[in-house]
């Protein structure tokens, strides 16, 4: 029944109209992409809000510990899909689940706007965590709904949304980053939440006509017994988690190195417990249940790919700001500009990629080998930022010509495996956890982040050539595996193409 409904939700949106695809694609496109806006807005200056001192508009934390926070927020923010995925395919489906995503986030910035103590910003932490959560996997859910499963543009779409993306991501930190680098880092958290507040808007006044159905079925609802179940329970959970907070904050034992190490937990313990009830669902077939296992090296290849990715907002933001040459060609340059980079690339390559799947057909690389070839960049842009300390040592200032060599490496991996990754986990996805499994995919980039975490504190100038080579090294190994046993993969996949 599900499958029925889905089809019929395709056949209801018209077939063309951007770009040669739906029309409900730009509705999603600029939605995402002021969302995106808000969030690279914010994002590109939060490190240094964090540890620039309390004379320079920042709050004056250690080094070390922005970063670890950084990571651990990145974490939380793809880990909070899991409830926007549940509420979505239990509750009221993905088109509300991007609306009140939409409010939260927005008054997370509107927090972060409003000068105050260290209080005001774990609270925007909180409301941007959780509306993340709602908007981001269910999104993108809404875009593999507006293609049926045999549409070959559906790879080609999810690259175009994936410009979208990044195209607010582009233009976010040299707008917010600028405004809040050089004037004050509020007026910039506040042009973040305008961001998202135009994202809103044209969600509102576009989704009836462009979307139709799309997004409107709730894949898996609660019956009125288990309505009654769930929520008294959550209710309960929400109490005693509050009381447990409190009082291990009390008595000293929950600290912010032993909160680092929680999260760490989850970040592996949440996708496993996800694929273990999703395989022993009787709601899962037996052909979802091979695709799932097919999906489980891609997802550990994917939190290998994060892990590198990711620290282009810690590490190399960092390194932007203390170890990079920032007057240059007569020019100065901001460290959150550095941000911009990624999404610049992948705007200027995104429709290259989306052009050269469509063109290859049936010849282009299975997805097990994009995903592989997707680690490898991730590896090779690693190594090659470790290569200006051998040539000049740890106290030179660097030509930030290599963090631009670094940055576009990794986007090519990014090409070859995330949106593909995007469009593969709608293909992939049982149908009674279609918004959950998205919500999974998420969490690779929340594991991701969450080792990060472990793991910055180990970064300085001294050992980064250590630091770049094993982790660009382990990245490559894992990409020479995938690759081996890409085949195999391939055939658990079950006519998954």
């Amino acid at each position: 029944m599900a499958d029925l409904n889905k089809q019929r939700i395709v056949e209801s949106v018209p077939q063309r109209g951007f770009f040669g695809h739906p029309k409900g694609l730009f509705t999603l496109f600029f939605t995402e992409f002021w969302e995106r806006f808000s969030y690279y807005g914010m994002k590109a200056i939060l490190v240094y809000y964090m540890y620039y001192e309390l004379s320079q508009g920042g709050l004056g934390m250690d080094e070390s510990t922005a970063l670890a926070i950084m990571s651990i927020y990145g974490s939380l923010v793809y880990m909070s899909g899991i409830i926007g995925g549940w509420l979505a395919d239990r509750i009221f489906g993905a088109s509300k689940a991007v609306f009140y995503g939409g409010i939260l986030i927005m008054l997370g910035h509107i927090a972060l706007a409003i000068p105050g103590s260290i209080s005001l910003f774990f609270v925007s932490m909180v409301l941007i965590v959780l509306g993340t959560g709602l908007l981001k996997p269910n999104v993108s859910s809404v875009v593999g709904e507006i293609y049926s499963e045999s549409d070959q543009r559906r790879d080609a779409g999810f690259s175009i949304f994936y410009m979208g993306i990044n195209l607010g991501g582009f233009i976010a930190p040299l707008i917010v980053g600028t405004v809040g680098m050089n004037y004050n880092f509020h007026l910039g958290f506040s042009i973040a939440a305008v961001g998202m507040f135009l994202g809103l808007i044209i969600f509102i006044f576009t989704k009836k006509k462009n979307l139709g159905l799309a997004g409107t079925l709730v894949a898996s609802p609660l019956s009125q017994a288990e309505r009654k179940k769930v929520f008294p329970i959550v209710g309960l959970g929400a109490v005693l988690l509050a009381g447990i907070v409190a009082i291990t904050i009390t008595l000293g034992l929950l600290t912010f190195k032993s909160f680092i190490a929680i999260v760490g937990i989850l970040g592996i313990l949440i996708p496993t417990l996800y694929f273990i009830v999703m395989f022993r669902s009787p709601r899962t077939t037996s052909v979802e249940r091979s695709r799932l296992i097919a999906y489980i090296p891609m997802f550990i290849a994917a939190i290998m790919f994060w892990a590198i990715q990711e620290q282009g907002s810690t590490i190399l933001a960092n390194y932007a700001d203390k170890r990079t040459q920032l007057d240059f060609a007569g020019l100065h340059i901001s460290p959150a500009w550095f941000q911009s980079l990624n999404p610049l690339f992948i705007i200027a390559l995104a429709p290259l990629f989306a052009w050269l799947w469509i063109k290859l057909g049936k010849r282009q690389p299975t997805i097990p080998k994009k995903f592989a070839l997707g680690l490898l960049f991730a590896g090779l842009s690693f190594l090659v930022i470790l290569l200006p300390a051998y040539f000049g040592g740890e106290h030179s200032l660097v030509n930030p010509l290599w963090l631009v060599l670094s940055y576009f490496i990794v986007v090519l991996g990014e090409l070859c495996l995330s949106p593909v990754g995007l469009s593969a986990t709608t293909k992939l996805a049982p149908s009674a956890f279609s918004a959950q499994t998205m919500s999974l995919w998420f969490l690779s980039n929340a594991a991701a982040q969450a080792i990060n975490a472990q793991i910055v504190r180990f970064y300085s100038p001294a050992n980064e050539m250590v630091y770049f080579g094993v982790i660009g090294g382990a990245a490559i190994l894992l990409s020479i595996l995938l690759f081996s046993f890409s085949s195999k993969i391939q055939g658990y996949m079950k006519g998954i193409q």
